[in-house]
């Protein structure tokens, strides 16, 4: 696969990725959707000069996707693909919750993914010159959770018990996740960019394994947590083609 080399091509690509999974009815969709609307809404930041370095931005966009993509790529071709992804890949054959299977990808790709991708485009500057807009990306990010919440509450119902787990906001389940890897994926960003050549891929390699576990949690949460999950299971739609173009629109 030759890597995208503007966000308009990351967008290309992951309209074939979300298209594809429809037609095999593949959960891999999901997260590929929500994917989709944050790319969109990094470009339109990017386009209305949010950012202080549009530039640079769409090169960590365009590299954060990649990594993404290229984990995509090798896991259709059977190739191996970090820890964090391969659980998220691997258990998309298995009926857990919608919200579960995009919190496995945002896992993943917020807190590893990104922190690679915001240390590589500040190779050989001040990674700190990098930490305003790398926050207003993450602010896009964040945005988009209230959008997702309202998407999968139409799709059901019994969603709107999330707010009920452990007595948080209505988005506890998804807040709690994205605060964690948001925080997490800029210690690991300056964490890379201070690290010597012969280090980098070790040091990676041992990220992927501390977010491998946090996979885990995700598919085995707490008991208040577990059990609103199973409710909301038992009432979601089972057509998961119908499911991703739902959360593609």
């Amino acid at each position: 696969m030759q890597p995208a080399k503007t966000i308009n091509e990351v967008i290309s690509l992951l309209d074939e990725i979300i298209d594809s999974s429809i037609l095999r009815k593949s959960r891999i969709g999901y997260f590929a959707c929500l994917y989709r609307k944050m790319t969109i809404a990094v470009k339109k930041g990017i386009d209305n000069g949010v950012f202080s370095d549009a530039m640079r931005m769409e090169k960590l966009d365009v590299i954060f996707a990649n990594r993404y993509l290229d984990a995509y790529y090798c896991q259709s071709q059977k190739t191996p693909v970090t820890l964090s992804w391969k659980a998220a890949f691997d258990l998309t054959t298995q009926p857990y919750t919608v919200i579960q299977h995009l919190l496995l990808g945002m896992n993943a790709h917020i807190n590893l993914d990104l922190g690679v991708a915001a240390a590589g485009v500040s190779k050989g500057t001040n990674i700190q010159l990098l930490k305003k807009d790398f926050n207003l990306i993450n602010d896009v990010i964040a945005s988009l959770i209230n959008i997702v919440q309202k998407d999968l509450e139409e799709i059901c119902l019994p969603m709107k018990l999330l707010k009920y787990v452990d007595n948080k906001s209505k988005e506890s389940v998804i807040n709690f996740s994205i605060t964690s890897a948001r925080n997490a994926s800029w210690i690991n960003a300056v964490g890379l960019s201070s690290v010597s050549t012969e280090m980098y891929n070790p040091y990676i390699k041992t990220l992927d394994s501390k977010i491998k576990i946090v996979a885990d949690n995700i598919i085995n949460p707490n008991f208040s947590q577990g059990l609103i999950l199973r409710t909301v299971r038992n009432f979601e739609p089972k057509d998961v083609g119908e499911i991703i173009k739902f959360l593609k629109d």
